[in-house]
């Protein structure tokens, strides 16, 4: 049974139950304590948490979500059912059924016949877990269900005992394993081998809240919860491997076809009798094919940093495994369009996003590839100067802390630096570069956990989230009479706030826009009387509460007060010009760049516009240019703006666009400018026509991250300014100059020219100088132990070229000794310095890198490079004689 017929069976069994089926949502979500949606229940939370009534009019629901969990990234490939991206099915009650229901639902989809829906599977085989004192889903599993009592195991709280790791809702689960045969383990259930015995399906139920505390266990159960919930997962990606007949997860019909493209281009065999790092470097690259291809679909580019940084090194552990594997070029298309083609049956929307899935995936190939470059070489230098320090028995060994910064700040793989030790005869110190990763775990680790917080106590909220959402009248009016509904101060409710405190007020309805989409909040007041309260902020609770942040600046106000909120008109118009221009920037990039270039986020203020984009090319001057003039085209056009409330089916059919990392209700509103020229999702607030935007300055455009760009511009009256100051310059430089401002680029162009020549005139001219007392140098050296030893420090402002030049020179007028020369020259707060040795001098142990080291520890500096020629830079300019002494001391040594 293929993986797309494995979903919609579980899909339709659940709807047919009266589940609503909800889609799976980004695997980018908008919480503070996850990199990525990784388990099914995530988009659920709210509910769960209770911050939210559930919107399902039968209180249940089904998704096949889409999941990332990236904690274990080496343990891919090892195990038998490790991905890092998975589709979690999973079914969910709110306060309806519970155990029963829930162990039933399962029990059904799992035996029944693939005539009836089912997915056919030999009950004798499935074995379930139990938490240690559940008698009651013990019961159900004997008694309702049929299942041997020998066939029901109990585990503790590190194996049976869910919860989210923060105070909430928290209970016992049930988990349903498929026994594979006494080929794949030993017999006695998943107590005794969960290799043979593979998990599919986890039932949670949720009845308890926990408490403060740590780790899986170590928290308080304050007690049973109002409600009870359901919250289930079954792993499709293990039910596959199992309906297909396939030993592991990397061998179903989404993830084979890769391995298949992996064997053609490296000409490395998969399966039994390979070796097994290499059907590991297999698996690897099938799993973060997929995984990578999924991030890059919702919108994540590489980066060093956060999702970006994750996404990059699955790519590079792709590219890294195809190299050891014996690929000896690109090959990051193959593996691309293999994965499309078979997850496109699930997930239509790679079809429309395949170009730049592509282009994303392919220039971090061709950086990485240069990046291995570069680490081959830092690499070869490490063992030259390795072997060359090493007696001929004494085995030779690449520190850890090399193959760390290998691994670390040039990105060049463990496993490719020991395969290349082995190749060099050497063997990598791995206790020490161990000791090295550990530590920098443990710094992530701690800092990860000082940046993580709790979900924030948005129960506070939740009586007007559920009972009171604001109605929100600012797309027909800028002031509304509205009433205070809830005041709060300090994180508490309060009844009244008085002249000078900070206060959230909220009301039943408001006209202030609250921040979203990257449109910042209204500024406005609410005024009643003698009471005005200025408003600074609004935000969005549960997409439906606005929370209005004010000062009262004169009298107070009270509970159930009727107040007239105002939006602050100066500030809504320079916002709602910025916002559609933003629109029309999008337009005319997709016009100039074509549909690869995608929306990655915005920011819009009055007047000012920031937008960026999954872009993996800098833009030329003709192409920002271009879409200037087609953004102030429509401008001109002055197309109306037209919004409509429609469904979200109906609006993709229309051709509006979404943007990555957001959930649209069954209801959206698609602002239209332009007819086809511009049509998108959008909540924000615009202007009527475009001719209202007002001139739009394109500033420029700039990098924001590795296939990430940003535009910047202006709108309307900063515009204007803009314009108007820009003009003013170039026409004060015209009259400096004494041409017409038309004549201005060719007359710039020449003075540069002139002042270029004349700098490499000057340039030329100190070098000639420089190299002219090379003689009078030499003149000046002294004797150390039989070494001729020239020690110059050079005049302020000698480049780190200077010093090789002359130092090369020097080297050549001094080779018939064994001459050793060392230059330093302080350039603004650094001292560049170079270190050259004769062959003689290297005959007799000198070696110039350390040479470079010992003076580097003198003026805080480091550096490296050949036994003849070395160079570095210190921040201790003062301390150059005394660096120069200290490697006269050296050299006695010798």
């Amino acid at each position: 049974m293929k993986t797309h017929e494995i979903r919609e069976r579980f899909t339709q069994h659940f709807v047919s139950r009266g589940h609503e089926a909800v889609p799976s949502a980004s695997l980018i979500l908008d919480d503070p304590n996850l990199l990525f949606v990784n388990a099914g229940m995530v988009p659920f939370k709210p509910y769960f948490l209770g911050q939210q009534n559930p919107p399902f009019p039968n209180g249940t629901a089904t998704s096949i979500q889409k999941c990332v969990r990236t904690l274990d990234i080496e343990e891919v490939g090892i195990t038998t059912r490790h991905n890092t991206f998975f589709q979690m099915a999973g079914n969910f009650s709110f306060g309806q059924y519970f155990k029963e229901g829930a162990i039933t639902h399962a029990w059904e989809l799992l035996t029944n016949s693939v005539a009836d829906g089912g997915l056919g599977l030999d009950p004798q085989r499935l074995w379930v877990t139990v938490y240690l004192d559940d008698d009651e889903a013990a019961d159900i599993w004997h008694e309702k269900i049929g299942v041997p009592r020998e066939r029901i195991q109990r585990l503790g709280m590190e194996d049976n005992y869910w919860s989210m790791g923060v105070p909430g809702p928290c209970g016992p689960c049930s988990e349903i394993y498929y026994d594979r045969g006494p080929e794949y383990g030993a017999d006695g259930g998943p107590i005794a081998d969960d290799n043979r015995y593979m998990e599919i399906w986890n039932l949670v139920f949720m009845q308890n809240e926990r408490g403060e505390g740590t780790g899986k266990g170590n928290f308080e159960i304050l007690g049973p919860l109002p409600k009870k919930n359901i919250d289930t997962g079954m792993g499709v990606e293990r039910v596959a491997c199992l309906l297909q007949g396939v030993d592991n997860v990397y061998e179903t019909d989404l993830l084979r076809p890769v391995i298949d493209t992996a064997q053609e281009l490296t000409g490395a065999r998969y399966g039994e009798g390979a070796p097994d790092e290499d059907n590991i470097r297999f698996r690897v690259i099938a799993d973060h094919s997929r995984t990578g291809m999924m991030l890059i679909l919702d919108g994540v580019t590489p980066s060093n940093e956060g999702r970006g940084y994750i996404l990059r090194r699955l790519l590079r552990r792709i590219i890294r495994s195809a190299k050891l594997l014996g690929a000896t070029g690109a090959t990051m298309e193959r593996f691309m369009n293999t994965i499309m083609d078979t997850m496109t049956p699930s997930y239509p929307e790679i079809a429309q996003n395949r170009e730049r899935i592509l282009r994303v995936a392919l220039n971090e190939e061709k950086a990485f590839l240069k990046t291995l470059e570069s680490g081959t070489r830092l690499f070869d230098e490490a063992v030259e100067e390795i072997k060359a320090h090493s007696r001929a028995k004494t085995a030779k060994v690449l520190s850890g802390e090399k193959a760390f910064e290998l691994h670390d700040t040039y990105g060049f793989p463990i496993d490719l630096t020991l395969e290349m030790a082995s190749e060099a005869g050497l063997e990598v110190d791995m206790e020490g570069f161990d000791a090295a990763m550990g530590e920098q775990r443990r710094r992530a680790k701690a800092d990860n956990q000082a940046k993580k917080h709790g979900h924030a106590d948005l129960s506070l909220y939740r009586e007007w989230v559920d009972e009171h959402p604001t109605v929100f009248t600012g797309y027909e009016e800028l002031r509304s009479d509205a009433r205070v509904i809830g005041l709060v101060r300090d994180g508490q409710k309060v009844s009244e706030v008085a002249e000078g405190e900070e206060v959230e007020v909220i009301l039943d309805q408001s006209p202030l826009y609250a921040e979203s989409g990257g449109q910042v909040a209204d500024r406005g007041r609410l005024v009643a009387g003698e009471t005005l309260l200025e408003v600074n902020d609004v935000q969005k609770i549960g997409k439906k509460l606005w929370v209005h942040k004010a000062t009262v600046t004169a009298g107070g106000v009270d509970l159930g007060h009727t107040v007239s909120a105002e939006v602050d008109q100066q500030w809504r118009h320079g916002a709602v010009q910025a916002h559609s221009a933003t629109h029309l920037i999008h337009a005319a990039l997709r016009q100039v760049l074509g549909p690869t270039a995608v929306q990655a986020g915005s920011l819009n203020r009055p007047g000012y516009l920031r937008f960026d984009f999954n872009y993996t090319e800098q833009l030329t001057p003709q192409q920002l240019q271009e879409i200037a003039a087609i953004t102030n085209q429509a401008v001109d056009a002055n197309f109306a703006v037209n919004t409509i409330e429609t469904s979200l089916d109906e609006a993709k059919a229309m051709g509006a666009m979404a943007l990555f990392g957001e959930n649209y209700g069954s209801q959206v509103r698609v602002v239209e400018m332009g007819g086809p020229f511009s049509i998108e999702l959008c909540g924000g607030t615009h202007v009527g026509s475009t001719a209202q935007i007002g001139p739009v300055s394109v500033l420029g455009e700039s990098s924001v991250g590795s296939g990430a760009r940003r535009i910047e511009a202006y709108s309307g009256l900063e515009a204007f300014r803009y314009f108007s100051k820009e003009t003013a310059l170039i026409e004060g430089v015209s009259r400096e100059l004494k041409v017409q401002t038309e004549d201005l680029p060719g007359r710039i162009a020449a003075m540069a020219e002139k002042l270029r020549a004349a700098e490499k005139e000057i340039e030329t001219l100190r070098k000639a100088q420089l190299m002219a007392k090379s003689a009078e140098f030499l003149g000046g050296a002294t004797q150390v132990n039989g070494f001729r030893v020239l020690t110059v420090r050079l005049p302020k402002g000698t480049s780190g070229g200077d010093l090789r030049t002359l130092a090369t020179d020097l080297r050549n007028r001094a080779k018939d000794e064994a001459t050793v020369i060392i230059l330093a020259a302080q350039a603004g707060d650094k001292l560049p310095f170079i270190v050259a040795a004769t062959d003689l001098a290297i005959a007799r142990g000198v070696k110039s890198g350390d040479i470079v080291k010992r003076y580097g520890e003198v003026v805080d500096g480091k550096g490296g490079g050949k036994p003849d020629m070395a160079q570095g830079s210190g921040s201790r300019p003062e301390a150059a004689e005394q660096g120069f002494e200290a490697l006269k001391t050296y050299l006695e040594t010798l």
